[in-house]
């Protein structure tokens, strides 16, 4: 019996090791799963630059951003941010105290990741969170200014091409904005686009001059999308009917 009495604080103190290092254990894996659940934030086949998955992450709360490395998602093993998470965890039997770590995990992001992937534990790198700066503006399309300046032709005159397309050079517009031009059936259509990065919708202004009835109109968002044919000069023609 008095054996037992002298082990009994040692097993309690074994125990309560136990309890802490459990908790620490948890603690972790609560800071693992908010690296995850950015993980998840950021999976996208569409391509992106390094910089652009790191402004990304940074958005992302309870995430900080310390290392991005790669150069794009779709080149070589993608890119890869380590991140910087909190987890908490409760330790001890009476009077339960709150544990609060901090931890950084390595988030892969490219077409070859799998949902839900594992972020790899890794020590944190010295030095403050990463910041990124806002990304570029597109250019804004000139909707009121086309519509005000393109030609009216009465019905059963005859539209000019070469008008149409003083009016467009005359509105000098962002270089990057594209312009086509095309005439048939003795209308003229318009087409004012931004490139787009082929996964979201693209930003394009549509124009078409015809006897008696001018138009200046911006595609639904369904027909901007990649494939659907909405920033295309022959839908200034002939528009597409309206999505169901």
């Amino acid at each position: 019996m008095r054996r037992l009495l002298l082990l009994a604080p040692l097993l309690l103190f074994t125990a309560a090791c136990g309890v802490v290092q459990s908790s620490d254990d948890e603690a972790t894996d609560a800071a693992r799963e908010v690296a995850r659940t950015a993980g998840e934030r950021l999976y996208s086949q569409r391509p992106r630059t390094a910089e652009e998955v790191g402004r990304s992450a940074s958005g992302i709360d309870g995430v900080e951003v310390l290392r991005v490395t790669g150069t794009s998602t779709h080149d070589g093993d993608g890119v890869h941010v380590v991140v910087r998470t909190s987890g908490s965890a409760y330790s001890g039997w009476i009077d339960a105290e709150e544990l609060a770590v901090r931890r950084c995990f390595v988030v892969r992001v490219s077409p070859k990741s799998q949902w839900r992937e594992d972020p790899r534990d890794v020590h944190c790198p010295d030095g403050p969170p990463l910041t990124f700066a806002p990304p570029p503006e597109p250019p804004r399309l000139p909707y009121e200014e086309l519509r005000s300046k393109l030609p009216r032709v009465p019905a059963g005159g005859g539209v000019d091409e070469a008008e149409v397309r003083r009016t467009l050079a005359a509105l000098d517009m962002d270089p990057a904005i594209r312009t086509e031009v095309k005439a048939d059936g003795g209308r003229v259509g318009v087409l004012l686009s931004v490139k787009g990065n082929n996964f979201d919708a693209q930003d394009c202004l549509l124009a078409r001059v015809a006897p008696g009835a001018t138009e200046v109109w911006v595609p639904s968002r369904i027909q901007r999308m990649p494939g659907e044919g909405g920033c295309t000069v022959a839908n200034a023609l002939d528009p597409l009917p309206p999505p169901h």
